[in-house]
């Protein structure tokens, strides 16, 4: 039965590199020959309301070409005025199960809808693919191919298959539109004045100062967040806004059109000259760059650049925690000779046991990070959580200063106002000689790092012996001097230690873990003297089990809010009041680098 068509024009042209470099072969979508779709609005599939009327699909030679019927809903009526005036003038086609080759060519996919959309592509076809899930097809390739054809308005046209009149189209017959390519200049003159001027604007978004094809990129028009403003909007509000005029775009199109140079490097050329108002910024005047989108993040919140502080979950993670923060650790050494049972001879006097008792008692310290924001910018960041944010940082940078006080001390003098005193918290590396073994490894000043390695390895080894501490313990070390332990071979060339499991095994501890706090620092024995000598530190040998952190209630880490209304600023405090110090006899080692001065 015929029927009446409202517009007729072409959907997609077939063989016409698109922008992302995609190409729409022939008969790409035979399959939907014959087939009506729906006809929406700018690709909206949120409401029933934005369907327009329905469309036929014909597979031609050249590509897909189109005949549209609006409906008798107010959207449908509203429409067809507006194509009927000339106001709508561009295609758009939703498909998808697209199926493309390694080069990529579109071979194969089927369109799901016509779309009237404010904004026409150029004579190339264009390409946008999208992230849209749908039950049916999900996991698919789809997209929405933009043609730069104009509709055709059509009077009467009849159904395929009924027989041709003057006014008619028939299925078989190509309009006007299926003739060969025209060239930039001959479609360009068939645009309408307004047509022409949101040309110029869009090309002016889409110039590309890194070159490449001379194609011009076109936003979808289905809404996008960084648009500030609409490039097609001819009341800006901008003051002293820069635009070209009339006449000025015309001479560019007009130069495009008689030389050899595309309409992009015809363009470019009159900006670089600041031609026709688009200069670099200054005042009173916005460059073409007022048209591009704003940067977009991609890491919100920001990261942070920080040392690897994997070391400090484990340290804090490992220790033993008390309930009490004034720790009082007893002993009684029966060591020597005094202490040792004795064999009894008749007629001579018993004697009594002698040994040393040894105790020491560690008082808490409080320690703090404290920041502060201003409320204006509090409310103003909007992107991220910045409190949040800021929290993080001080809790992380709480545990890792509480885990290195632990292991080598603050590294602060001793007078500063900041320093985590020692007998508060108590470091392992230095601690006194009942609680920590200190071992060196001697070395001569033309010592290769491989015989250093081997030396610690040694040293290591032999230590074990000594140590009196809970279960197997960790070995805390920087990652240079693992790394020359794991880079040793033997007398073949083979690595002596494929793994940092095979090498702690051979060092006789659970674990071995990077402090990368440890680097550089050296314990100086008679500082400002003659004598003075430096020992760097290889590594601590301890487990955590053995280090007490003692909190009295309401000495745990806590973080405290508040608002200083005379300066608008939110202050933030996070502090914990602890000790902490070794509570089992020689329960840690520690390996220290005795390098000879060279001559």
């Amino acid at each position: 039965m015929a029927s009446t068509w409202d517009f007729s024009g072409w959907a997609t042209r077939n063989d016409v590199k698109c922008a992302d470099g995609r190409t729409i072969r022939r008969d790409s979508f035979i399959d939907d020959d014959g087939q009506i779709v729906p006809l929406v609005w700018q690709h909206d599939h949120d409401s029933p309301l934005n369907v327009l009327g329905h469309a036929l699909l014909e597979n031609r030679p050249e590509g897909v070409y189109t005949y549209g019927r609006f409906n008798n809903t107010e959207a449908g009526l509203q429409a067809k005025e507006l194509v009927g005036c000339g106001d709508i003038t561009s295609l758009s086609i939703y498909a998808n199960k697209l199926r493309q080759s390694s080069t990529g060519d579109v071979l194969h996919g089927r369109i799901r809808e016509v779309s009237l959309v404010l904004t026409g592509a150029n004579p190339e076809a264009k390409i946008d693919h999208l992230t849209i899930t749908h039950s049916e097809d999900a996991g698919e390739d789809e997209a929405i191919i933009y043609s730069g054809e104009d509709i055709v308005l059509e009077e009467n046209v009849e159904d395929h298959g009924d027989s041709e009149t003057d006014d008619t189209i028939s299925h078989k017959e190509e309009p006007e539109m299926a003739k060969d390519e025209k060239t930039i200049g001959e479609v360009f003159d068939t645009l309408s004045d307004e047509q022409k001027d949101a040309v110029y604007a869009v090309i002016a978004m889409a110039i590309d100062e890194k070159g490449g094809e001379d194609t011009a990129k076109h936003s979808d028009t289905e809404g996008d967040d960084d648009m500030k403003y609409n490039a097609f909007d001819q009341d800006s509000t901008l003051e002293n806004e820069n635009v070209l005029s009339h006449a000025e775009q015309g001479e560019i199109i007009g130069l495009a059109k008689k030389g050899n140079a595309s309409l992009k490097d015809t363009f470019l050329a009159h900006y670089e000259e600041g031609a026709y108002g688009i200069q670099a910024n200054g005042e009173g005047t916005y460059g073409i760059d007022m048209l591009f989108p704003e940067a977009k993040s991609l890491n919100n919140p920001p990261e942070w650049i920080k040392r690897d502080t994997d070391w400090v979950q484990k340290v804090m993670s490992s220790v033993h925690h008390t309930p009490f923060s004034r720790i009082k650790s007893q002993f009684a050494d029966i060591r020597d000779d005094e202490a040792r049972a004795k064999g009894y001879l008749k007629t001579h006097k018993k004697k009594e046991e002698v040994f040393t008792l040894l105790k020491r008692t560690t008082d808490p310290q409080t320690i703090y990070k404290k920041q502060k924001l201003d409320r204006d910018d509090v409310i103003d960041i909007t992107d991220f959580d910045v409190v949040a944010w800021i929290k993080s940082e001080m809790r992380l940078m709480l545990d890792e200063e509480i885990a290195r006080a632990v292991l080598i001390g603050d590294g602060r003098q001793t007078d500063s106002e900041d320093h985590i005193s020692h007998s508060h918290v108590r470091p392992i590396w230095t601690d006194d000689a009942l609680y920590t073994i200190r071992k060196t490894v001697s070395a001569a000043a033309d010592d290769t790092a491989d015989i250093i390695a081997n030396d610690v390895i040694d040293t290591v080894i032999r230590a074990r012996k000594d140590y009196k501490g809970s279960g197997n313990p960790t070995f805390f070390t920087t990652a240079d001097f693992l790394t020359d332990m794991l880079l040793l071979k033997d007398g073949m060339g083979r690595r002596l230690y494929n793994t940092v499991a095979e090498l702690a095994t051979a060092l006789r501890v659970r674990d071995i873990v990077e402090v990368p706090v440890m680097e550089g620092v050296a314990r100086v024995v008679n500082e400002g003297e003659v004598d003075e000598k430096s020992y760097p530190l290889i590594g601590l040998i301890v487990n955590l089990k053995d280090y007490n952190i003692g909190a009295d209630k309401g000495g745990a880490i806590n973080l405290f809010d508040d608002f200083d209304i005379d300066y608008n600023q939110m202050k933030y405090l996070i502090e914990t009041r602890i000790s902490g110090a070794l509570i089992k006899p020689f329960s840690a080692i520690a390996i220290e680098l005795d390098r000879a001065a060279s001559n």
